[in-house]
């Protein structure tokens, strides 16, 4: 039974595959929905999963009665596999994007591999490739030509190639599109490849050719996850959300996307439908952490070598020194335009490319920021260009931590004395204060001192709320908000401190459903938009984290397991969860990732340390349950 194409597939139903420069999104009917070329910012060649007719895909599927779908990944690597069985035979779509020799190298040339192998009996395979250049603004033709089709258009050109100098003759190109249908039995394996830029007059690719391109990336990810030092328990699932991280970083310039798509709702039909192919500095320094915590320094090193990038630049804007988000390569042209002709996910409209959010004051940015700077000092120590260049944004900082913001959710109806935003700004003071001190770098410290003991008053009695018995969103208000689970990890407060555990039962009772945590209430808070969201999945792992610091650890487990089984079949997660357990947002999120990843060695650590206490004599000393700071 053929795929309906008018239908649009959950958000969850796709795998991805990727060259570190950009990805693609697999779904399990065979059909790419998502790929954007030549980087993750770029426009997209394949988009329908925000138009089915305008967006473009490239689907390959076995047709047959009965026909049932299994997707998987080739064991350790992010070579993706869809399989389709039948009573006439069992087939496979491998997917995957080869890696450079030197990935850190931009090209404009990008490669998608498509391999279709039959197992057992003889399947047909309808092929379906149809590019949408630029979102579908740019107009193309198609032409048999090198060996396969080639697309062109304005600027833009690409190719597919595979199909057999019969199969060639017999499409119809007239449209710009190909459709055609191969017949592969047992034993027998097609090769299909896609390139964005491909070289002319350049040889296809052999079915040879592509097998030892399947084998070298499959050493490429498998040798890369032997870099890993994690060895606790969920290893599948750490290993996974790893290679996400690493799927999202941009190798040419180190800076990791919050996404590699773009609006995605946050409700069904709704409006809060944002572009998430940038880098935020609050995303890409909290996936430090994971990584370093996994042994992947060399990622988070490059991911910090990128933030002093920009804090080499200070852009200076109104809205402060940083500005929250960039393109990958450091640029900040990020202009917020609407896709009017698409229709969105499911209705999903506006459909949002580009970011408005940009030029948002968040003063939590400079925290993060500094805590990776401290957490790769040990790696790679800041030079005395980029010293110099911190000292005047913490100078800028003292001047100006104690004004309103938009915060870390983005809110769109107006500042307000977040107190996420403190925090971090005690974070940032606290981290540059210690580098200092470390190291003995030239610094105004006792002007960062009196600025941090400052910050500290300020969250400890204005963001109290004394009636709620909770650290607050902001001071006068007692709606609380989840991004305060990073309070205690952060070290501002002890996990065990009387006064962050009432804000954690105040969390739990405001913003938890069955382990599920919402951001924050936005009819209690309002956010300046219209409608509603899911739970956000960053914050349901830090309040795993924050009941495993807390000695809760039963719940923590429990919870931590209920998340995993909200995860799609390969294990990847989007932003949201809504109430019946459909992702929404923009997928995979390297927010959730990094979040799961800090949750497993967090709980891991507590529960060996529970083992430990069980398992002592009567009488042994016993450690307490929480960790150090670092």
């Amino acid at each position: 039974m053929a795929a309906d194409e008018h239908a649009f597939p959950d958000i969850a139903d796709h795998g991805l595959i990727g060259d570190l420069q950009s990805v693609a999104l697999v779904s399990t009917e065979g059909s790419i929905d998502w790929f954007c070329s030549p980087r993750f910012d770029s426009p997209a060649v394949f988009s329908s999963l925000l138009d089915r007719e305008k967006g473009g895909f490239f689907r390959i599927r076995a047709e047959d009665d009965g026909m049932r779908i299994k997707q998987m990944y080739f064991p350790q690597t992010a070579v993706l596999i869809t399989r389709f069985m039948s009573p006439s035979g069992v087939g496979e779509v491998i997917d995957f994007m080869p890696v450079a020799d030197e990935p850190t190298i931009p090209s404009d040339n990008r490669v998608v591999l498509r391999g279709i192998r039959v197992v057992r009996g003889e399947l047909d395979f309808h092929i379906e490739c149809r590019p949408r250049f630029d979102f579908g603004r740019r107009h193309h033709t198609a032409s048999a030509a090198d060996g396969g089709v080639v697309f062109e258009g304005d600027a833009v050109r690409a190719s597919l190639t595979g199909l057999t100098a019969d199969e060639l003759a017999a499409l119809d190109l007239s449209g710009g599109d190909v459709d055609a249908t191969v017949t592969v039995a047992a034993g027998e394996l097609r090769l299909l490849v896609f390139q964005t830029a491909p070289e002319s007059g350049a040889e296809p690719l052999t079915a040879d050719a592509g097998q030892a391109a399947f084998r070298e990336t499959v050493a490429f990810w498998r040798d890369w996850l032997q870099r890993s030092t994690y060895s606790g328990r969920w290893r599948e699932s750490v290993e996974r959300s790893a290679m996400v991280l690493k799927l999202l970083q941009y190798a040419p310039s180190g800076g990791l996307v919050a996404a590699p798509t773009a609006a995605l709702p946050e409700q069904l039909g709704g409006v809060r439908n944002w572009d998430y192919r940038y880098t935020w500095i609050r995303d890409g320094s909290f996936s430090v952490f994971s990584l370093l915590a996994l042994g992947y320094t060399e990622e988070a090193i490059s991911f910090a070598l990128w933030v002093s990038d920009r804090v080499a630049e200070q852009a200076g804007e109104s809205s402060g020194p940083l500005k929250i988000m960039y393109r990958i390569d450091g640029s900040s042209d990020l202009e917020e335009r609407e896709l009017e002709d698409f229709e969105g996910y499911a209705g999903s409209r506006p459909v949002n490319i580009g970011n408005g959010a940009a030029d948002q004051l968040q003063l939590d940015i400079y925290g993060e920021a500094m805590d990776a700077l401290y957490a790769t000092e040990g790696y790679r120590p800041i030079g005395h260009p980029g010293w110099s260049k911190l000292c005047r944004i913490l100078d800028w900082l003292v001047a100006n931590w104690d004004q309103p913001d938009e915060g870390v959710w983005e809110t769109r109806g107006g500042r307000k004395d977040f107190t996420y935003g403190r925090i971090m700004c005690w974070v940032a003071f606290d981290r540059a204060i210690a580098i200092a001190r470390d190291r003995g770098l030239p610094a105004p410290l006792e002007s960062w001192i009196e600025a941090r003991d400052a910050v500290y008053e300020q969250v400890f009695t204005r963001c109290w709320n004394p009636d709620r018995q909770a650290f607050v969103q902001y001071p006068g208000t007692d709606v609380v908000d989840a991004i305060t689970l990073l309070m205690p990890l952060v070290g501002m407060i002890s996990p065990q401190d009387p006064m962050w555990l009432s804000t954690l039962d105040a969390i739990t009772e405001e913003l938890v459903t069955d382990s599920l945590v919402y951001r924050y209430n936005p009819a209690a808070s309002p956010d300046g938009l219209p409608g509603a969201e899911g739970t956000f999945s960053l914050c349901s792992f830090f309040y795993v984290n924050a009941l495993a610091d807390a000695g809760r650890i039963e719940e923590a487990q429990y919870a931590f397991e209920k998340m995993l089984t909200y995860g799609n079949h390969l294990g990847l997660f989007a932003e949201e969860i809504d109430p019946a357990g459909l992702q929404l947002g923009n997928f995979p999120q390297a927010f959730t990732h990094l979040a799961l990843i800090r949750a497993a060695i967090t709980l891991n650590a507590a529960l060996d340390r529970q083992q430990k206490r069980e398992a002592a004599p009567p009488g042994a000393p016993r450690t307490t349950s929480g960790r150090p700071r670092r």
